[in-house]
């Protein structure tokens, strides 16, 4: 058996242990995944929690909000993904030691090109330059971005993201939220990479009055799969990619990680489309089927 885990902050409905476990299944291969949620527990220590997985026999462990940046740093090998991003979702207890990778950036690529193909992705308003918004931006460099817009409340935080961005070549600027609603209908692109909408969360992390055919939405968060700036976006006429494109293509590069050496790929590449398939049915559709 396969031990693998997920460590993040308010993960209880998390669908991670059903792909993992699912996939594996498909594939013949016996997967237990659990959850290491850290909602509500004073004093939580990420790097023990990282520690205890691995002396417990786990394979790895997945990352999410909020330690995908302090998973790269406590990593003692980074694989490209990460030390272009700076941030790790994927951790492997490998014999040589710790090992972070970055599904996010390439789950991201994988989920556009699905859904929209070779269209640029333009001028883009990115919000939330965290873990993911981070992973997210490098991958945008890879779809034709014009230029990156970015929408932090940590001005900090953002000031760093442009600078690496514009030092990769990705033109980024930071932005208030003051400007975006004028600015916003000339743009081709919006991606929410902050925890608004999400059910701890909940909420829309911009005035979505400017959105329009012109458009293209996306949304980091999956749970719910259709949040209010989908919502929004479906009304407006917008093209849309949930959360739940990312979630699966994501989980499906982690997995290829977790067993590398186990299950050839191309025996995983044959499941990942039946795989959307099925999330798309079970968290999407009805979303957009309860939608007034």
């Amino acid at each position: 058996m396969i031990k693998l885990g997920l460590v993040g902050e308010g993960i209880a409905k998390s669908q991670s242990p059903d792909l993992h476990e699912r996939l594996g299944a498909s594939l013949g291969e016996s997967v237990r995944y659990d959850l290491v949620d850290s909602l509500g527990v004073e004093g939580f220590d990420f790097p023990d929690a990282i520690h205890t997985l691995r002396a417990e026999g786990y394979r790895g462990t997945n990352v999410t909000f909020p330690f995908k940046e302090k998973a790269a740093q406590l990593a003692d090998i980074r694989g490209e993904g990460v030390r272009r991003v700076g941030t790790a979702n994927t951790l492997l207890f490998d014999e040589g030691g710790l090992r972070a990778e970055n599904t996010d950036y390439t789950g991201f690529i994988s989920a556009y090109r699905h859904s929209f193909g070779d269209r640029p992705a333009g001028d883009v308003l990115l919000i939330g330059a965290g873990g993911v918004g981070r992973a997210v931006a490098c991958a945008l460099g890879e779809l034709a971005v014009s230029c990156i817009h970015i929408l932090e409340h940590d001005s900090a935080r953002a000031e760093n993201l442009s600078r690496d961005l514009n030092a990769m070549g990705i033109h980024a600027t930071c932005i208030t939220s003051a400007q975006v609603p004028q600015a916003l209908p000339h743009w081709q692109g919006v991606v929410n990479c902050s925890p608004i909408g999400h059910i701890n969360h909940p909420g829309c992390p911009i005035d979505t009055a400017g959105l329009g055919v012109q458009h293209w939405v996306f949304d980091a968060v999956y749970i719910p799969a259709h949040t209010e700036l989908l919502n929004a976006a479906y009304q407006a006429g917008a093209r849309t990619l949930s959360g739940v494109d990312l979630f699966v293509f994501q989980g499906v590069d982690a997995f290829r990680f977790f067993t590398a050496g186990r299950i050839p790929a191309n025996q995983i590449d044959q499941h990942v489309i039946p795989l959307r398939t099925h999330y798309i049915e079970q968290l999407v559709a009805p979303s957009i089927h309860s939608m007034p």
